[in-house]
């Protein structure tokens, strides 16, 4: 096993533990867990940094890094759902498009046809860890971390509902993101859609 698959594993085992972290009602634990999360993501670059440098690209790898990156944002949004930060509807559609995407891209990947990810799907992904990052500040410094200083920011980032807009901004661009990836590979979802009829469709006897 290479290097960028064993940082993609290390990626997903993460997760629980920042989730974990995450719902132990102390301000040590929420570093903690956002520590533990900024390692999560900070492996997301190297292995992809490190595969690149080397060619060191497999087929697990090519299947993990997506998943590993799924597992992670949608294990931060529905705590954050749980926590009462954003709607459950919206994290519903993130997570179900990620998944979906994820599924998909999958199938090419076995096909030996890998689907290369579009310039609006980056952006959808950074924006994706830029809003957990930022509830992930507003809940350490609201929920244990006493600041003066930044009592008035962040009573401000309540009172305008500044999550709410974000995450409606971040929900429709993964909506948007979706909808390119299928009609840009649309001879790629026909194929799957003929691969799936001819699996489940009665054979003649």
């Amino acid at each position: 096993m290479n290097l960028p698959t064993q940082l993609t594993l290390l990626r997903i085992l993460l997760s629980p533990v920042f989730v974990f972290l995450l719902f132990i009602d102390s301000a040590l634990s929420r570093i903690c867990a956002f520590f533990v999360f900024s390692i999560a993501t900070l492996t997301d670059w190297y292995d992809g940094y490190t595969a690149r440098k080397f060619g060191d690209v497999s087929m697990w790898g090519k299947f993990l890094d997506p998943l590993a990156d799924k597992i992670l944002v949608s294990s931060g949004f529905i705590s954050f759902s749980i926590m009462g930060y954003v709607e459950a509807w919206m994290v519903l559609i993130i997570v179900v498009r990620d998944f979906l995407i994820t599924g998909f891209r999958s199938y090419a990947i076995i096909k030996g046809e890998p689907i290369s990810t579009s310039m609006l799907a980056k952006a959808k992904t950074f924006g994706q860890f830029g809003i957990l990052y930022f509830i992930f500040l507003f809940h350490m410094f609201t929920g244990g971390i006493q600041d003066r200083k930044m009592e008035g920011l962040f009573q401000t980032i309540e009172d305008l509902d500044i999550i709410l807009i974000l995450m409606y901004v971040i929900t429709i661009i993964t909506v948007l993101s979706g909808v390119v990836y299928f009609i840009e590979n649309r001879s790629h979802l026909r194929k799957m859609a003929d691969d799936i009829y001819r699996i489940f469709a009665p054979s003649d006897i």
